[in-house]
């Protein structure tokens, strides 16, 4: 399996290249060369296997430069009952008869990001080590991805870690899992802004050629192909929990902000997994609902962009995003380089004319959720099953049933736990004691590490250059 960037001007590299780049050298995203369609008998097989044989099966389609060996000890060390507090991994629960909840929240930093990123951080460590080089993660976080990165990337040997969050935008309780960190390796930074300029600044860096070859840098947001890899497995593994067979199809609803989860749903479907509809679920910040509702891309400034009580998703210019459009431009990476260079001029771009394929051919549809939907439903949820749920994870399940059809089973994708967000559950439902797992207990009371700094590409720099050693 090669890969290829979606801007087309990058030469064709393997997975554990692609693994430790971030974004590709022409400022484009990594994907294979072809999606793998999977035979009805090879759907059937894979229905009776376990999380980790799945998960070997479906990565070792797509990671073939490393030897089978030793990806399956990768993915066993990765997905185990003691870090994901399950047999089953990702279990799937049913809310309501036809409203299922795939669980993707029960890992170290109790969110789905932990999902991926524990394969990656043990994935870079074996690469790394095979390669006898160094790297310097740069990252940007809305709330999940900074903690998920960091618990799992802190102690490696040969990483640094420097991960952007929006100073004062997070829940206490992400702060707390992230701040509190003490490892050596673990650099955080709040800047004065939103998501989206911790994203800008991380796409500057790494393309600012020069810098990134200085000091080795690579990335654990969602452009990384390795996190959305790891999502892919998932999927599989939700669809054969929710059915009885590989008859049957299933949608699913997916929270989105940087269009990373359900990419990978979408990549699932084009393997052949019997997904029917990829429902997006936005907030307040509903850019992408705007796309798949009109054809029209039109993201907005940091200062237009709403701070809301899903914060997670509190993003406008969802950066996977470019990865799907390059699929419905039948992969024409010049036109793709043009449409989102008019992106990073402020700009947005128009694609009506490819609603019909958007809605038919790929089965996309999007919805939006606000702060009383998601008070909403969390509440009438918790009335009617006396479950509680996060409050991104509300945002899938008002959207998924906006735009049920009849007879439609839905698999809303479970995003975080509720602990995560307490202020919001609390004027939800009132106020309780949230379950929390044992290792989460007082974390809001430890010291906190982390360094605030305007917002600007050149700070942030210049404290990496501090911290590490150029090549």
């Amino acid at each position: 399996m090669h890969y290829i960037s979606t801007r087309g001007n990058t030469p064709k590299m393997q997975f554990s290249d692609v693994l430790l780049m971030g974004l590709a050298p022409d400022g484009g995203l990594m994907l294979p060369e072809v999606y793998p369609v999977i035979d009805r008998a090879t759907l059937d097989h894979w229905r009776t296997l376990s999380y980790t044989e799945l998960a070997f099966a479906i990565i070792s389609l797509f990671a073939t430069d490393i030897p089978a060996d030793d990806l399956r000890a990768l993915i066993d060390k990765t997905y185990t009952k003691a870090t994901f507090n399950s047999d089953e991994i990702t279990p799937v629960s049913k809310i309501y008869d036809d409203l299922y909840l795939l669980e993707l929240s029960n890992g170290p930093t109790l969110a789905f990001k932990d999902m991926a990123m524990q394969f990656l951080g043990n994935a870079f460590e074996y690469v790394l080590a095979k390669k006898g080089e160094r790297l310097t993660i740069i990252g940007a976080t809305s709330g999940d991805t900074g903690s998920a990165a960091e618990y799992a990337l802190r102690g490696k040997a040969n990483i640094e870690v420097f991960m952007m969050s929006p100073h004062g935008k997070m829940s206490e309780f992400q702060r707390a899992q992230m701040y509190s960190l003490d490892d050596k390796n673990i650099h955080n930074i709040a800047i004065e802004g939103m998501f989206d300029d911790c994203q800008d600044i991380v796409k500057a860096l790494q393309e600012d050629k020069a810098f990134k070859q200085k000091y080795s840098l690579g990335t654990v947001n969602s452009i990384n192909w390795g996190r959305i890899l790891a999502q892919i497995v998932y999927y599989f593994k939700g669809y054969f929990a929710a059915t009885s067979s590989n008859d049957e199809k299933v949608s699913v609803c997916v929270p989105s902000g940087n269009f990373g989860n359900v990419c990978a749903a979408h990549i699932a479907r084009m393997m052949g997994l019997p997904l029917n509809r990829l429902i997006v679920a936005t907030n307040e910040n509903d850019v992408l609902n705007e796309f798949f509702a009109t054809g029209n891309y039109a993201p907005r400034t940091s200062a237009n962009t709403y701070v809301t009580s899903s914060p997670s998703m509190d993003i406008s210019k969802a950066s996977n995003f470019e990865r799907f459009i390059f699929t419905l431009l039948e992969r024409d990476g010049e036109k793709v380089s043009e449409l989102f260079n008019q992106v990073k001029a402020g700009a947005g771009f128009d694609l009506s004319d490819k609603l019909a394929d958007i809605h038919e051919k790929y089965g996309f549809v999007a919805g939006k959720s606000t702060h009383a939907d998601r008070l909403a439903t969390i509440k009438k949820v918790h009335d009617e099953t006396k479950r509680l749920i996060d409050p991104h994870t509300a945002d899938g399940v008002k959207v998924a049933r906006d735009v049920q059809q009849a007879g439609e089973i839905i698999v809303v994708a479970e995003t975080a736990l509720p602990i995560k967000f307490k202020d919001t559950i609390t004027e939800a439902v009132g106020e309780m004691d949230l379950p929390r797992p044992a290792h989460t207990v007082g974390i809001e009371d430890k010291p906190q590490f982390v360094t605030v700094l305007d917002n600007d590409a050149k700070l942030v720099a210049d404290l990496i250059a501090k911290h590490v050693r150029a090549a």
